[in-house]
């Protein structure tokens, strides 16, 4: 799974990153058509429903059948509320979209077919369990261990950032999608409302040891592929499974990020392993 990253770069250092032309922040833009573009500063733990920076693949200009415009940049929320939602609420259970299930699963399969997105990342984190008698196993995902939740809870966690070797950003495979919300006058921009999820998929071997789970991150050789909407299932499934982890660094860092209360650059230090003791997650 994932369920915490960090992401520090500004605008303008996202759009060099990425390689987007400058946009003007138009507080005026119509928020039914596109997703707003905010300054939302450095979060080193960015936690479900937070607003998160999406590069978004080249819209339509002039209609839909216009000559596609370039990429850019736009901010959402973190945790996907379908179109059909009732309650915004719901986008908290949906942060992440299972790779394995993203096309059939009604809640995700329309964002996956037309609505692909990515999410930069300075690091991603995740969690190994540490049992009582000091013995470190996987962290797991109740969708495949029933007995997730009473293994998380006689455990403690030891958090691990894991990000490039380089210092460049990580682009974490998403989906976005637009909700209505159905007790908003038409003309409030709040009334509309532009969330996303992060696609994971099983941790290869070297990333398995933390959990089973690990979120798809997107090469930038496969960028152009991810984010075009007529891109074919065979060629999806393959970016869903070429995520350059030999090009990953994974480090212990202090348990300090185990508390969303805790927001700054040292999260991302790395700790001596064993150095640091294990502490909840919640």
């Amino acid at each position: 799974m994932c369920g915490r990253y960090a992401q520090s770069r500004n605008v303008h250092q996202l759009q060099l990153a990425f390689g987007l032309p400058e946009q003007v922040q138009d507080e005026q833009a119509d928020p039914r058509s596109w997703p707003p573009l905010e300054d939302i500063g450095a979060d080193y733990n960015i936690s479900p429903g937070s607003a998160v920076q999406a590069v978004l693949g080249p819209p339509p200009q002039g209609g839909q059948d216009g000559a596609p415009g370039p990429r850019s940049l736009h901010t959402m929320r973190w945790g996907l509320v379908p179109s059909w939602a009732k309650d915004r609420n719901i986008g908290y259970k949906m942060i992440n979209a299972r790779a394995e299930t993203i096309a059939d699963k009604p809640a995700f399969r329309a964002a996956f077919r037309h609505r692909r997105c990515l999410l930069p990342a300075d690091a991603y984190y995740e969690w190994q369990l540490i049992g009582r008698d000091g013995r470190a196993e996987a962290s797991t995902s109740p969708v495949t261990d029933s007995e997730h939740k009473k293994r998380k809870a006689r455990s403690a966690k030891k958090p691990y950032a894991v990000r490039y070797q380089q210092d460049r950003p990580l682009a974490l495979a998403g989906i976005f999608e637009r909700w209505r919300d159905p007790e908003a006058a038409e003309d409030d921009p709040a009334a509309w409302l532009w969330t996303c999820a992060v696609v994971t998929t099983a941790a290869v071997p070297g990333l398995d040891f933390i959990h089973e789970r690990m979120p798809v991150v997107v090469p930038e050789e496969d960028w152009a592929a991810w984010l075009d909407p007529g891109t074919g299932a065979a060629e999806l499934a393959h970016v869903m499974g070429d995520t350059p982890v030999d090009r990953f660094s994974v480090d212990p860092v202090s348990t300090q990020v185990n508390s969303v209360k805790n927001n700054d650059p040292g999260l991302l230090v790395p700790v001596a392993d064993g150095g640091d003791e294990p502490e909840t997650l919640f």
